[in-house]
């Protein structure tokens, strides 16, 4: 009696998970249509279509030459967008109430060096901020350790859904953090670093530290490698151009030392911030370097007291990529809204398709991912953002948010 008591209280619930599979087997198969459709592929589509199953985008066209098959879930609206892609954040380290008891995990003041912490360590896919940008169509965040040390910390990109970090997570590692600003300066007698030449002599240092380490392991003989440094290791990985260095550097005298530091070392630099890039045009497209602009919306003290609204579309008609990003503030709002700031650059030089572009395919180039995010086309993730007006226009609403061909939100931000 006691087995049979367990075995019908388990039956029900059984059923309902059962329930729950078919009904996200379902979501899987979704079909979007829009007035209008920015594919940022190149095309825009009046009219238009988004085919998803099983996660992936099967097709993409107008309306009248793209069937909607049976039984998929069909969402509808004024315009159509690619899931948002976050160039730049620290969501899921940053939280809602700006607590530093609570949620505020984006920075570690003891050290100024400290590449070995990694950035899906600290981020809470639990976090209500990661749901709040999520329904403004953000999709893809690239965030992790905030500007404000020498070496903050590592990078990630995520989508804005899942259970675990497991489930997010699209790169563990996208970047090491750095800056190269005032906020990384450390203020009283006998702190370091105090001075620009101090933050350059430290950083150069431990490169050669790290190119040192890179030896050592290379010619060592097995079972005698040198003891594991976790810092190193990552610096390492930067000397080999497995991944970038993200340097954030805001007056033209601190973007000229981090141009010539990657130029020294030879590692994939991706700078951040830029406030005065428009001053280096030159000298950033001939380095070839990829530029994530600072929040539009910033307040203008500070290293950024010279930051022009103009910069994105200054930097782009020098043929510069450029991406946009929620940014992160010491003081509230720790985190903005990319949509936002995209909104700005439109307003400020930028074509409607070139401001998307910065926080759509532009960022994702940038950050790599642009074979599964990015744009609406055949093959990719089918993460879409879906809004009743212009996405650009305050009065608008972001009414229905999909990932990975799940519908995560259909109701209005």
């Amino acid at each position: 009696m006691r087995h049979a008591k367990n075995r019908s209280t388990l039956l029900p619930f059984l059923s309902l998970l059962a329930i729950a599979a078919t009904s996200d087997a379902v979501l899987a198969q979704v079909a979007v249509r829009g007035k209008t459709v920015y594919t940022m592929a190149g095309t825009t589509i009046n009219d238009g279509v988004v085919i998803i199953q099983n996660g992936k985008i099967t097709a993409v066209g107008p309306a009248a030459s793209t069937p909607i098959p049976s039984g998929f879930k069909v969402l509808e609206g004024e315009v159509v967008t690619p899931g948002l892609v976050d160039a730049h954040s620290t969501v899921g380290l940053t939280g809602i109430y700006n607590s530093k008891k609570h949620d505020q995990d984006q920075l570690e003041h003891s050290t100024p060096m400290q590449p070995e912490l990694r950035a899906i360590d600290a981020y809470n896919p639990h976090e209500k901020l990661i749901e709040w940008v999520r329904g403004f169509g953000i999709t893809t965040v690239h965030t992790g350790h905030a500007p404000g040390e020498l070496i903050s910390g590592q990078t990630c990109i995520l989508k804005t859904t899942g259970n675990t970090v497991e489930d997010a997570v699209m790169v563990e590692t996208a970047a090491v953090a750095a800056t190269l600003a005032q906020s990384a300066k450390k203020s009283g007698k006998g702190k370091s670093p105090g001075t620009r030449g101090k933050m350059m002599a430290v950083l150069r240092a431990k490169l050669i530290k790290a190119q040192e380490y890179k030896k050592k392991i290379d010619n060592a003989e097995e079972g005698k490698e040198p003891a594991r440094d976790l810092g190193l290791e990552t610096l390492v990985k930067v000397l080999n151009r497995e991944i970038p260095l993200m340097v954030t550097a805001h007056k033209a005298q601190d973007i000229a030392s981090t141009l010539r530091l990657a130029k020294e070392f030879d590692f994939k630099l991706i700078l951040d911030g830029a406030s005065e890039g428009y001053l280096l045009t030159k000298e950033i497209k001939a380095a070839g370097v990829p530029v994530i602009v600072h929040p539009l919306m910033i307040r203008a003290y500070g290293d950024y007291k010279n930051f022009s609204f103009e910069t994105p579309a200054r930097l782009a008609a020098a043929g510069i990529p450029v991406a946009l990003q929620s940014g992160y503030e010491s003081y509230v709002p720790k985190v903005r809204v990319a949509l936002y700031e995209a909104a700005i650059a439109a307003a400020n030089g930028m074509t409607f398709e070139q401001a998307l572009g910065t926080i759509t395919i532009s960022a994702a180039k940038i950050l790599g991912i642009a074979d599964q995010v990015g744009s609406l086309e055949v093959g990719k993730d089918g993460d879409v953002a879906i809004y009743d007006g212009d996405p650009f226009e305050y009065t608008s609403h972001c009414t229905g948010v999909v990932i990975n061909g799940r519908v995560v939100s259909d109701t209005p931000q």
